[in-house]
């Protein structure tokens, strides 16, 4: 696992969700349109509620949109996770000079929403990647 430093306006977040819902978050990264958090695996259910219930309560009480991404201990699964709606072909890691790239294969037409307008989409799988798996780059094809 990559080092995650939490803020203090990360760390209230966190807790804030936690109480809502009762789902283990593991992360959580606050951005000026959006809040990303990375749910413990398996706690995804307790995170989004019946019907949405639970997040949406959330995203009422924060007054921002809310994205979830279900972590996982394998890199691959964790990078498709992270793509979310985005179907993910294939996902490759290797080394390279020393560092882990991640090769990820998407349909041709839903490139554009994997890298998101003016790339915030893959900016966050990028991230994400980083601080969980020491993934250094993530290349899409």
């Amino acid at each position: 696992m990559g080092e995650i430093r939490l803020t203090a306006e990360s760390i209230q977040y966190i807790a804030l969700f936690e109480n809502m819902t009762r789902a283990n978050i593991l992360d959580c990264i606050p951005e000026e349109e959006r809040l990303v958090y990375v749910v413990k695996q398996g706690d995804m259910g307790l995170a989004i509620g019946k019907n949405g219930e639970n997040i949406n309560r959330v995203k009422k009480t924060l007054d921002k949109p809310i994205e979830l991404v279900e972590y996982s201990e394998d890199p691959v699964t964790f990078l498709k996770n992270a793509f979310g709606p985005v179907s993910v072909s294939s996902a490759n890691i290797i080394n390279k000079n020393g560092k882990r790239l991640a090769y990820v294969e998407v349909p041709n037409k839903e490139k554009g929403l994997a890298i998101g307008r003016n790339g915030k989409n893959i900016e966050k799988v990028k991230m994400l990647a980083r601080r969980h798996h020491n993934i250094e780059d993530v290349i899409l094809q």
